[in-house]
Order: structure tokens, then sequence, then C-alpha cells
């Protein structure tokens, strides 16, 4: 009989299933998309129960597709769009009201009152995070204030609180019949309601945002040996299996790249760009913008943690240009377009379409192409947005390195985006160190999939792992330093253009 491990990849347009040997060879997947539900302006909204039937059927169809037998998965890990949460009823398991997304806004008067508060300040340092729409505590307080009998029903012990791993997790143990109500370290802590520090819920935050303590799980480890509980035999996997992996979607990319000790960093080219640099025991609080965070915490040990870069947009930019200039016909084909001019022409795009992240957090800027002649044309534009996203990394990296007092050696990276070379030798020259793409670009899967092999010892060590982490090309930089600073002076321009666009709150 074969020893499988599953990694569920719960992410924000679709979810996956992986099935993995224990030497992480990828066996087979599935996958399926879910909706994207608007309603108004700055809300995003996703069905959790359509996502955990996609979860099930997903689970189903990668173990069918590699003739999976009951009794071969011997573990289970999940990793989820972070910061994306819903309230369930105990009692019957549905859903109390749609699953409010990370890129949900709706909360902005509740951060505006967090920020006027005189602890506001205090707050941010508590949590390691600014005060942002991004996060779920803010929304959540926002949901039992609109909803009365939401927060009666809370207030009565009736209701469950949590991330999407939270709701996935407890639905494969069991739901209504003694499911887990559990969360791990890393969605916690981004949830703007736990003191990094002591990685427990902070009651003074509850307080103020009028957060009942019942609703909320457990904060676990992120592997754990034996498993939080095991999925009933009647679920997707057909027999008793340990769910003993939790991560959240960036920190198992940091997983699965393998950066496991202080001063490695991977950076993610996905819809955003997340890029996470290992100071392994030392939590260090950012000066520059910079999000502190859980790392990973592995059974019986102190968390680890990272400091973290979150850039909205980019690969998103090449969907825009995709769908709404309709500048191309496939995202892929902008990298043949952008190659088609030497050069991108003066032209800088800064692509802040509902403001900017780290290092500026500036919800007030909006998206600018600057620096249009009439010699531009659509494949200088097209330069520019991958540009763009090199250049909001390296304000993140120097961020960093300000933050952390020391030099990166090597920047690790994964992501659909890391499939343009054109990309990543700009990357590696605007960084001035190599840049390695993963042999693997599904790090998040990998690294839920690490975790539950961890936890159920079907793997070897982390130092093991990272040793034979595996490169498919370093790119090297090969751009002058005077060169590398007058793009950078560009870009800084065209970022300044960018400020000020929206007025008030």
């Amino acid at each position: 009989m074969r020893t499988l491990i599953a990694a569920i990849d719960q992410g924000t347009t679709s979810t996956r299933c992986i099935v993995y040997s224990p030497d992480f060879v990828k066996l087979a997947s599935a996958q399926r998309e879910h909706r994207q539900s608007l309603p108004q302006p700055g809300w995003v909204e996703h069905d959790a129960a359509e996502i955990l039937a996609n979860t099930e059927a997903v689970v189903h169809d990668a173990l069918a597709a590699c003739d999976a037998r009951p009794g071969e998965v011997a573990a289970v890990g999940v990793t989820n769009q972070r910061e994306t949460f819903l309230l369930w009823d105990r009692r019957t398991g549905e859903p109390c009201a749609p699953a409010i997304v990370w890129q949900d806004s709706r909360s902005k008067g509740i951060c505006a009152e967090l920020r006027r508060s005189p602890r506001g300040d205090e707050l941010a340092v508590r949590t390691g995070l600014p005060i942002s729409t991004y996060f779920s505590g803010p929304k959540l307080a926002w949901l039992l204030r609109e909803r009365a009998d939401l927060r009666a029903a809370a207030e009565r012990g009736e209701l469950a609180f949590g991330t999407m791993e939270t709701w996935l997790i407890w639905n494969l143990t069991g739901g209504v019949k003694g499911g887990a109500h559990v969360t791990d370290a890393t969605n916690a802590c981004r949830t703007f309601l736990v003191d990094l520090a002591s990685g427990a819920w902070d009651q003074d935050l509850l307080g103020w945002m009028e957060i009942p303590a019942s609703i909320l799980p457990r904060i676990v480890a992120n592997a754990e040996p034996g498993g939080w509980a095991r999925t009933v035999a009647d679920g997707p996997f057909c027999a008793e299996v340990p769910v003993c992996g939790a991560i959240g979607d960036q920190q198992a990319a940091l997983v699965g790249q393998r950066c496991f000790e202080a001063g490695d960093a991977k950076n993610t080219y996905g819809t955003g760009c997340f890029l996470l640099w290992n100071t392994a025991s030392e939590l260090i609080r950012s000066s520059t913008g910079m999000l502190s965070t859980v790392a990973y915490q592995l059974p019986g040990e102190s968390a680890r943690f990272a400091l973290e870069g979150s850039v909205a947009v980019a690969g998103s930019l090449i969907q825009w240009l995709r769908d709404q200039l309709r500048m191309i016909d496939s995202a892929p084909d902008v990298e043949a377009l952008a190659l088609s001019v030497p050069d991108h022409g003066d032209v800088h795009l800064v692509p802040a379409f509902s403001g900017l992240f780290a290092p500026h957090w500036r919800p007030d800027a909006r998206g600018v192409i600057c620096g249009l002649t009439h010699h531009s044309n659509r494949a200088h534009i097209a330069r520019a947005a991958i540009e763009a996203t090199a250049f909001q990394v390296r304000e993140v990296l120097d961020a960093m390195q300000g933050d952390t007092g020391s030099a990166l050696s090597s920047l690790r990276v994964d992501g659909g985006m890391a499939a343009n070379d054109l990309l990543l030798q700009f990357q590696a020259d605007l960084v001035g160190v190599p840049v390695e793409r993963s042999g693997d670009l599904e790090s998040t899967a990998l690294g839920a999939a690490t975790m539950a092999a961890l936890a159920q010892d079907l793997c070897p060590s982390p130092a093991d792992l990272r040793a034979a982490r595996s490169t498919q090309r370093s790119f090297e930089p090969s751009l002058a330093a005077d060169r590398v600073e007058a793009r950078m002076r560009g870009w800084r321009k065209a970022v300044e253009r960018s400020l000020n666009w929206v007025e008030g709150d």
C-alpha cells in the first residue's frame, strides 16, 4: 500500500487538491474556481458553502486521478487565502452570512476609529500589523455591529468564527458531529485580534471591538502529530485520515521554498506579491511599513517569525491589460509584447488601483501611467507593467533590509508570474542578488503538504529539506549600479504622482 499526502489549497479564486508522495513528487491534482461576489463598491464576498463543496469535489477528483485507495492517504494539510473569514451556526453548520474576503474594504470606518484612538499606535505594535481593512478583525466587528441577530447569537455562544482553514478543518473533522474548531498560528496572527508576542487572543482588542471570545477557535501550531481530529469515514477521503497541517498561503510558500533559516526570503508573484523574510526566533517590529508575522510553528517549539511586505497588484495588473485594455489575448503574451521594444521608453505604470500597500500604506493613491510621448506604444506599457512588479518588490526589500540591518544573499521566487524570464531578470538587476526560480512554482500547496508530513514524521527534518531544495533557474544581476539608481528615481517620481488622489477617509 502506498503512502500519500494530500494538500488542500483554498485560494482567493479557486480551490485545489494536490496529492504527493512522501518525497514530495506530485502525483495528481484537481482544481475548481468559485464565484466572486461584488455586491457593493468595496465589498468582496465568497460563498463558503460553495467553497466547501468544491473542496470535497477536488479531493475526490485528485484521489481518483492517482487511483488512491482507502487508507493510503496518511496526512492532510490545508493552506488558505488569509484574512477571509465567516461566521457559521455551530448547531446546523450553515454559514450565517457570506464569507468576507481579504480584499473587502467595508471596515474602513472602524479602521478610522482605531486610528483616532489614543491607543491606535499601541494596537499596531501589539499585533505587528498596520490598522487596515486588509485584516479580518475590523470586518468581523463591522458584521456584528450591522447584524443585531448575529451579535445576539454570538453572545449566546451559538456561532463560530473562522478563516477559511478553520471552516474546512471543522467540516473535514466532523462538523456538527464534533468537528475541531481550530486556527493555526499563522492565520490567527493575521486577524488583528492576537498579541503577536504571546500568540494568544488579545482581550483588550476583543473588548474594544466588542467581539465575544466564545466564537473564536483554539490557536494551534501548524503541524500537529496525530492531527487535531480525524476526517469522518463518509467524508471526501472515504476513510479516517488525520488532518494535521494548516498554514496561511504565504507562510506555506515560505515553507514550500524551504526557507527555514534566518535570512532566507521568498517572493510569490500571484494576484499580488508577498515577500517574506525569515527572522527565526527574533520578533522584529518594523519601522518601515512591513508586517511582523508568524512564519510557522512546529510541534513543541516556539513560533518562528518573519517580516512580510504585501504588494496589492502584480499578476492582476497583467489581467487588467488583457481584460480591460485588451492589449493581449492571454497573460503569457505580455512577455513577448514587452520584448518587442528594447526598453521601457521612459514609461512608468504605478498600479495603485485601490491604493498602495507596503511600504507606503497609502489608500489615497490611484493608478497612473507616466512618461508618455508620441513614441510610446502598447509594448512600452506592457514592459512598464512587468517592471512595476519588480519595482514594488525592490521597495519592499529595501525596507526589510532596513528593519533587519542585514543584506539579502538571494531571493527565492514562485507563483504564476515567476514563469516570466523578463520579470525575473529585471528583478535580479534591481535587487542586486541572484533571483532563484523554484523547481515547483506551486509552493503554497507544497508548504501545506510539508507541514502535514512533518506532523506525521513522513519526511526529513527542516534542515534536510532546506539542503535538498531545488532551483529551476537562477537569474544573476547584470545592470550597472548607476543605471539601477536612475531607474529607481524614475519609479519614485511616478509613485509620487499617484499619491493624494482620493480625498477623505
